[in-house]
Protein backbone atom coordinates (compact mmCIF):
# COMPACT_ATOMS: atom_id res chain seq x y z
CA UNK A 1 0.00 0.00 0.00
CA UNK A 2 2.72 2.26 1.22
CA UNK A 3 5.03 1.88 -1.58
CA UNK A 4 1.91 2.52 -4.02
CA UNK A 5 1.56 5.60 -2.51
CA UNK A 6 5.15 6.81 -2.65
CA UNK A 7 5.32 5.80 -6.26
CA UNK A 8 2.43 7.87 -7.26
CA UNK A 9 3.92 10.42 -5.18
CA UNK A 10 7.32 10.57 -7.46
CA UNK A 11 5.16 10.35 -10.98
CA UNK A 12 3.45 14.22 -9.67
CA UNK A 13 6.78 15.47 -8.53
CA UNK A 14 8.50 14.68 -12.00
CA UNK A 15 5.57 16.01 -13.79
CA UNK A 16 5.57 18.96 -11.54
CA UNK A 17 9.24 19.57 -12.16
CA UNK A 18 9.00 18.56 -16.00
CA UNK A 19 6.26 21.16 -16.35
CA UNK A 20 8.56 24.04 -14.76
CA UNK A 21 11.21 23.70 -17.27
CA UNK A 22 9.00 24.34 -20.53
CA UNK A 23 7.61 27.33 -18.79
CA UNK A 24 11.72 28.37 -18.22
CA UNK A 25 12.24 27.47 -22.01
CA UNK A 26 9.04 29.56 -23.28
CA UNK A 27 10.51 32.48 -22.23
CA UNK A 28 11.41 35.29 -24.69
CA UNK A 29 15.05 36.75 -24.55
CA UNK A 30 14.53 40.26 -24.80
CA UNK A 31 17.69 42.19 -27.28
CA UNK A 32 19.76 45.07 -25.87
CA UNK A 33 19.58 48.16 -27.19
CA UNK A 34 22.59 50.43 -26.92
CA UNK A 35 22.76 53.90 -27.27
CA UNK A 36 25.17 56.34 -28.73
CA UNK A 37 26.46 59.21 -30.35
CA UNK A 38 27.99 58.80 -33.70
CA UNK A 39 30.11 61.47 -36.53
CA UNK A 40 31.00 61.40 -39.83
CA UNK A 41 34.20 60.48 -40.89
CA UNK A 42 35.42 63.83 -42.84
CA UNK A 43 37.80 64.83 -44.99
CA UNK A 44 39.79 68.21 -44.67
CA UNK A 45 42.07 70.20 -46.10
CA UNK A 46 44.98 69.99 -42.88
CA UNK A 47 48.58 71.20 -42.99
CA UNK A 48 51.16 68.36 -41.68
CA UNK A 49 52.60 69.62 -38.53
CA UNK A 50 55.19 68.95 -35.44
CA UNK A 51 54.33 69.72 -31.78
CA UNK A 52 57.44 70.61 -29.57
CA UNK A 53 57.74 72.80 -26.01
CA UNK A 54 60.81 75.71 -27.02
CA UNK A 55 62.30 78.64 -25.16
CA UNK A 56 62.79 82.17 -25.97
CA UNK A 57 66.41 84.13 -26.33
CA UNK A 58 67.52 87.32 -27.35
CA UNK A 59 68.15 87.60 -31.01
CA UNK A 60 71.55 89.02 -29.96
CA UNK A 61 73.16 90.08 -26.38
CA UNK A 62 76.38 91.80 -26.35
CA UNK A 63 78.44 93.33 -23.21
CA UNK A 64 78.88 97.26 -23.73
CA UNK A 65 82.61 97.55 -22.12
CA UNK A 66 85.12 100.66 -21.39
CA UNK A 67 87.88 100.46 -23.96
CA UNK A 68 89.68 103.53 -22.21
CA UNK A 69 91.01 104.03 -18.65
CA UNK A 70 89.13 107.17 -16.37
CA UNK A 71 85.86 108.26 -14.55
CA UNK A 72 82.44 108.03 -15.58
CA UNK A 73 81.15 111.68 -15.70
CA UNK A 74 77.82 110.86 -17.14
CA UNK A 75 75.56 107.32 -17.12
CA UNK A 76 72.35 108.24 -19.65
CA UNK A 77 71.19 104.67 -19.46
CA UNK A 78 69.42 102.43 -17.39
CA UNK A 79 67.71 98.85 -16.59
CA UNK A 80 65.08 97.54 -19.11
CA UNK A 81 65.35 101.42 -21.62
CA UNK A 82 65.21 101.06 -24.90
CA UNK A 83 68.09 101.97 -26.77
CA UNK A 84 68.97 102.95 -30.31
CA UNK A 85 72.33 101.72 -32.07
CA UNK A 86 74.81 104.90 -32.04
CA UNK A 87 73.48 106.02 -28.64
CA UNK A 88 75.52 107.27 -25.67
CA UNK A 89 75.00 105.37 -22.67
CA UNK A 90 77.67 106.95 -20.59
CA UNK A 91 80.99 109.63 -20.66
CA UNK A 92 84.31 109.12 -19.16
CA UNK A 93 86.30 112.29 -18.23
CA UNK A 94 88.04 113.40 -21.16
CA UNK A 95 90.58 115.92 -20.34
CA UNK A 96 93.34 113.71 -20.67
CA UNK A 97 92.50 112.65 -23.45
CA UNK A 98 91.72 116.06 -24.92
CA UNK A 99 95.54 117.10 -23.42
CA UNK A 100 96.66 114.25 -25.53
CA UNK A 101 95.21 115.51 -28.67
CA UNK A 102 96.71 119.00 -28.10
CA UNK A 103 100.11 117.22 -27.88
CA UNK A 104 100.27 114.82 -30.95
CA UNK A 105 99.54 118.31 -32.47
CA UNK A 106 102.15 119.76 -31.55
CA UNK A 107 104.76 117.04 -32.52
CA UNK A 108 102.76 116.49 -36.08
CA UNK A 109 103.53 119.78 -36.83
CA UNK A 110 107.09 120.08 -35.49
CA UNK A 111 107.46 117.32 -37.60
CA UNK A 112 105.91 118.42 -40.88
CA UNK A 113 108.23 121.83 -40.45
CA UNK A 114 111.47 119.35 -40.12
CA UNK A 115 109.85 117.26 -43.02
CA UNK A 116 109.91 121.18 -45.08
CA UNK A 117 113.34 122.11 -44.12
CA UNK A 118 114.84 118.56 -44.73
CA UNK A 119 113.28 118.48 -48.58
CA UNK A 120 114.83 122.01 -49.19
CA UNK A 121 118.14 121.01 -48.36
CA UNK A 122 117.86 117.69 -50.40
CA UNK A 123 116.75 119.62 -53.61
CA UNK A 124 119.54 121.87 -53.38
CA UNK A 125 122.15 119.19 -52.69
CA UNK A 126 120.37 116.74 -55.45
CA UNK A 127 121.36 119.86 -58.20
CA UNK A 128 124.94 120.12 -56.56
CA UNK A 129 125.60 116.16 -56.81
CA UNK A 130 124.73 116.25 -60.24
CA UNK A 131 127.13 118.75 -61.02
CA UNK A 132 129.48 116.96 -58.77
CA UNK A 133 129.74 119.94 -56.39
CA UNK A 134 129.15 117.45 -53.29
CA UNK A 135 130.76 114.29 -52.45
CA UNK A 136 128.12 111.05 -52.34
CA UNK A 137 128.28 110.89 -48.92
CA UNK A 138 126.94 114.08 -48.26
CA UNK A 139 124.10 113.35 -51.11
CA UNK A 140 123.91 110.39 -49.11
CA UNK A 141 123.06 111.93 -45.57
CA UNK A 142 120.45 113.92 -46.66
CA UNK A 143 118.79 111.76 -48.31
CA UNK A 144 118.63 109.24 -45.54
CA UNK A 145 117.60 112.19 -43.28
CA UNK A 146 114.68 112.78 -45.82
CA UNK A 147 113.43 109.37 -45.45
CA UNK A 148 113.39 110.07 -41.14
CA UNK A 149 111.85 113.07 -41.72
CA UNK A 150 109.18 111.69 -43.70
CA UNK A 151 109.00 108.43 -41.25
CA UNK A 152 108.63 111.20 -38.43
CA UNK A 153 105.58 112.78 -40.08
CA UNK A 154 103.71 109.30 -40.65
CA UNK A 155 104.61 108.64 -36.93
CA UNK A 156 103.28 112.06 -35.90
CA UNK A 157 99.88 111.38 -38.24
CA UNK A 158 99.47 107.92 -36.48
CA UNK A 159 99.86 108.95 -33.07
CA UNK A 160 97.55 111.61 -33.28
CA UNK A 161 94.94 109.77 -34.79
CA UNK A 162 95.27 107.34 -31.97
CA UNK A 163 94.59 110.21 -29.21
CA UNK A 164 91.63 111.11 -31.47
CA UNK A 165 90.42 107.30 -31.77
CA UNK A 166 91.29 107.31 -27.44
CA UNK A 167 88.74 110.97 -27.05
CA UNK A 168 86.01 109.08 -29.44
CA UNK A 169 86.11 106.28 -26.97
CA UNK A 170 85.35 108.57 -23.92
CA UNK A 171 81.31 108.40 -25.20
CA UNK A 172 80.41 104.86 -24.70
CA UNK A 173 78.01 104.07 -27.48
CA UNK A 174 75.03 101.54 -28.19
CA UNK A 175 76.47 98.97 -30.73
CA UNK A 176 72.49 97.75 -31.01
CA UNK A 177 68.64 98.88 -31.01
CA UNK A 178 67.74 97.05 -28.40
CA UNK A 179 67.19 97.26 -24.47
CA UNK A 180 69.32 97.71 -21.25
CA UNK A 181 69.40 94.49 -19.74
CA UNK A 182 71.78 94.98 -16.94
CA UNK A 183 74.02 98.38 -15.54
CA UNK A 184 77.13 97.56 -13.84
CA UNK A 185 77.96 101.02 -13.17
CA UNK A 186 77.12 104.65 -11.51
CA UNK A 187 78.38 107.51 -11.85
CA UNK A 188 81.58 108.55 -10.47
CA UNK A 189 83.19 105.03 -10.96
CA UNK A 190 86.99 104.66 -11.93
CA UNK A 191 86.69 102.18 -15.31
CA UNK A 192 89.42 100.62 -16.51
CA UNK A 193 90.06 99.16 -20.12
CA UNK A 194 87.77 96.33 -20.47
CA UNK A 195 85.61 96.73 -17.30
CA UNK A 196 81.99 95.95 -18.45
CA UNK A 197 79.51 98.64 -17.99
CA UNK A 198 75.94 97.00 -19.79
CA UNK A 199 74.63 94.44 -20.99
CA UNK A 200 72.30 94.75 -24.15
CA UNK A 201 69.78 92.79 -26.02
CA UNK A 202 67.73 92.99 -29.19
CA UNK A 203 63.97 91.25 -28.47
CA UNK A 204 63.04 91.87 -32.73
CA UNK A 205 63.67 89.53 -33.79
CA UNK A 206 63.59 86.83 -31.18
CA UNK A 207 65.23 83.31 -31.27
CA UNK A 208 63.38 80.75 -30.24
CA UNK A 209 64.82 77.18 -29.46
CA UNK A 210 63.21 73.55 -29.89
CA UNK A 211 64.00 70.04 -29.97
CA UNK A 212 62.75 67.29 -33.02
CA UNK A 213 62.92 63.77 -32.59
CA UNK A 214 64.92 61.25 -35.00
CA UNK A 215 61.55 60.27 -36.81
CA UNK A 216 60.81 63.99 -37.62
CA UNK A 217 63.80 64.53 -39.21
CA UNK A 218 63.49 64.05 -42.81
CA UNK A 219 60.46 66.40 -43.07
CA UNK A 220 62.45 69.95 -41.50
CA UNK A 221 63.83 72.56 -44.07
CA UNK A 222 64.61 75.95 -43.06
CA UNK A 223 62.02 78.11 -44.21
CA UNK A 224 58.84 76.26 -42.70
CA UNK A 225 56.35 78.18 -40.84
CA UNK A 226 56.20 78.07 -37.14
CA UNK A 227 53.40 79.08 -35.12
CA UNK A 228 53.32 79.56 -31.11
CA UNK A 229 51.79 80.45 -28.12
CA UNK A 230 52.73 81.63 -24.43
CA UNK A 231 51.16 81.05 -21.34
CA UNK A 232 51.03 84.83 -20.61
CA UNK A 233 48.92 85.17 -23.94
CA UNK A 234 46.61 82.28 -23.82
CA UNK A 235 44.64 83.96 -26.62
CA UNK A 236 47.25 85.37 -28.71
CA UNK A 237 49.19 83.41 -31.76
CA UNK A 238 52.55 84.52 -32.95
CA UNK A 239 54.37 83.87 -35.98
CA UNK A 240 57.81 82.64 -37.18
CA UNK A 241 59.98 80.84 -39.53
CA UNK A 242 62.36 78.15 -39.14
CA UNK A 243 65.87 79.36 -39.27
CA UNK A 244 68.53 76.94 -38.50
CA UNK A 245 68.77 73.37 -38.22
CA UNK A 246 71.70 72.21 -35.72
CA UNK A 247 74.02 69.68 -37.32
CA UNK A 248 74.07 66.60 -34.77
CA UNK A 249 71.67 65.00 -32.19
CA UNK A 250 71.73 65.42 -28.45
CA UNK A 251 72.93 61.38 -28.09
CA UNK A 252 71.34 61.05 -24.41
CA UNK A 253 67.70 62.50 -25.39
CA UNK A 254 67.97 61.50 -29.56
CA UNK A 255 66.55 64.79 -30.03
CA UNK A 256 67.57 67.34 -32.40
CA UNK A 257 67.91 71.38 -31.69
CA UNK A 258 66.79 73.44 -34.09
CA UNK A 259 65.53 77.38 -34.19
CA UNK A 260 63.50 79.82 -35.44
CA UNK A 261 62.86 83.52 -35.84
CA UNK A 262 59.99 85.29 -34.49
CA UNK A 263 59.40 89.24 -35.24
CA UNK A 264 58.46 90.99 -32.23
CA UNK A 265 57.12 94.34 -33.22
CA UNK A 266 54.66 95.04 -30.35
CA UNK A 267 57.52 93.37 -27.50
CA UNK A 268 54.69 91.43 -26.33
CA UNK A 269 57.38 88.53 -25.60
CA UNK A 270 59.98 88.11 -23.49
CA UNK A 271 63.72 85.85 -23.83
CA UNK A 272 62.62 83.47 -20.90
CA UNK A 273 59.32 82.35 -21.36
CA UNK A 274 58.43 78.76 -22.98
CA UNK A 275 56.26 77.92 -25.89
CA UNK A 276 54.28 75.78 -27.24
CA UNK A 277 55.34 75.14 -30.89
CA UNK A 278 53.41 73.63 -34.40
CA UNK A 279 55.97 73.74 -36.86
CA UNK A 280 54.20 73.03 -40.46
CA UNK A 281 55.96 70.54 -42.25
CA UNK A 282 53.97 70.44 -45.80
CA UNK A 283 51.09 72.44 -47.32
CA UNK A 284 47.74 71.03 -46.96
CA UNK A 285 46.19 68.09 -48.18
CA UNK A 286 43.12 65.87 -48.10
CA UNK A 287 43.23 64.60 -44.52
CA UNK A 288 40.67 61.63 -43.34
CA UNK A 289 39.74 62.59 -39.67
CA UNK A 290 37.66 61.43 -37.20
CA UNK A 291 37.74 62.55 -32.98
CA UNK A 292 40.30 61.07 -31.22
CA UNK A 293 37.81 60.15 -28.71
CA UNK A 294 36.27 57.69 -31.06
CA UNK A 295 39.79 55.26 -30.79
CA UNK A 296 39.65 52.64 -28.25
CA UNK A 297 42.78 50.96 -28.01
CA UNK A 298 44.41 46.92 -27.46
CA UNK A 299 48.32 46.70 -26.96
CA UNK A 300 49.24 47.97 -29.80
CA UNK A 301 46.30 47.69 -32.04
CA UNK A 302 43.89 50.84 -32.79
CA UNK A 303 39.89 50.13 -33.36
CA UNK A 304 36.38 51.57 -33.51
CA UNK A 305 32.87 51.29 -34.15
CA UNK A 306 31.08 52.07 -37.13
CA UNK A 307 27.33 51.91 -37.58
CA UNK A 308 25.69 50.16 -40.61
CA UNK A 309 21.85 50.88 -40.26
CA UNK A 310 20.95 49.87 -36.59
CA UNK A 311 23.68 47.55 -35.91
CA UNK A 312 27.50 48.28 -34.86
CA UNK A 313 30.51 47.05 -36.59
CA UNK A 314 34.30 46.58 -35.18
CA UNK A 315 36.71 47.96 -37.84
CA UNK A 316 40.36 48.25 -37.19
CA UNK A 317 42.08 51.34 -38.10
CA UNK A 318 45.50 52.63 -38.91
CA UNK A 319 46.33 56.18 -37.58
CA UNK A 320 48.83 59.04 -38.42
CA UNK A 321 48.74 62.53 -37.19
CA UNK A 322 46.92 64.43 -34.01
CA UNK A 323 45.39 67.45 -35.31
CA UNK A 324 43.90 70.24 -32.73
CA UNK A 325 40.84 71.36 -35.29
CA UNK A 326 38.42 74.60 -33.78
CA UNK A 327 34.65 73.43 -34.29
CA UNK A 328 31.83 76.14 -33.77
CA UNK A 329 29.53 75.33 -30.92
CA UNK A 330 25.55 75.87 -30.82
CA UNK A 331 25.81 79.06 -28.63
CA UNK A 332 28.13 80.87 -31.82
CA UNK A 333 31.44 80.01 -30.07
CA UNK A 334 34.40 78.23 -30.62
CA UNK A 335 36.04 74.96 -29.24
CA UNK A 336 39.31 72.93 -30.04
CA UNK A 337 38.96 69.35 -30.65
CA UNK A 338 41.29 66.85 -31.19
CA UNK A 339 41.21 64.69 -34.40
CA UNK A 340 43.50 61.84 -35.45
CA UNK A 341 44.09 60.71 -39.19
CA UNK A 342 42.84 57.87 -40.89
CA UNK A 343 45.17 56.36 -42.94
CA UNK A 344 43.57 52.70 -43.46
CA UNK A 345 40.17 51.47 -42.22
CA UNK A 346 37.45 53.59 -43.01
CA UNK A 347 36.10 55.97 -45.71
CA UNK A 348 34.70 59.07 -45.95
CA UNK A 349 30.89 60.11 -44.41
CA UNK A 350 30.91 56.37 -42.49
CA UNK A 351 29.07 56.64 -38.98
CA UNK A 352 32.02 56.52 -36.81
CA UNK A 353 30.88 56.26 -32.93
CA UNK A 354 32.10 58.41 -30.23
CA UNK A 355 30.06 58.43 -27.44
CA UNK A 356 29.22 54.61 -26.25
CA UNK A 357 31.88 53.09 -28.16
CA UNK A 358 33.29 51.27 -24.62
CA UNK A 359 29.97 48.87 -24.49
CA UNK A 360 29.79 47.66 -28.01
CA UNK A 361 30.67 44.71 -29.64
CA UNK A 362 30.92 43.58 -32.85
CA UNK A 363 26.95 43.09 -34.44
CA UNK A 364 25.49 44.80 -30.58
CA UNK A 365 22.05 46.48 -31.93
CA UNK A 366 22.34 51.07 -31.42
CA UNK A 367 20.24 53.51 -31.67
CA UNK A 368 21.27 57.05 -32.43
CA UNK A 369 20.94 59.60 -30.01
CA UNK A 370 21.26 63.55 -31.57
CA UNK A 371 23.41 65.35 -29.75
Amino acid sequence: MWKKIAASFSVIVTLFLFSGCNKKDKKVQVEKIINIHVQKVEKRQLKPYIESIGTLYPDEEVIVSAEVDGILKDVRGDEGEFVYKGQTLAVIDDIDYELEIKRAEALLKQAEATLVNTKQEFNRKESLYKEQLVTQQQFDDVTTRLSLAEADVEKARATLMLARQKHLKTKVLSPLTGLIKAKHIEKGNLVKNGSPLFKLIRNNPLKMNFTITEKDLSKLKTGQQVKLRVDAYPDKEFNGTLSIIYPSFEERTRSLQVEAKIPNNNGLLKPGLFTHVILYTGAPKDTLVIPSTSLLYEGESIKVFIVEGEIAKECPVKTGQKYKIEIATDKREKETVEYTEIIEGLKEDELVVTVGQQGLYDGAKVKIIEQ
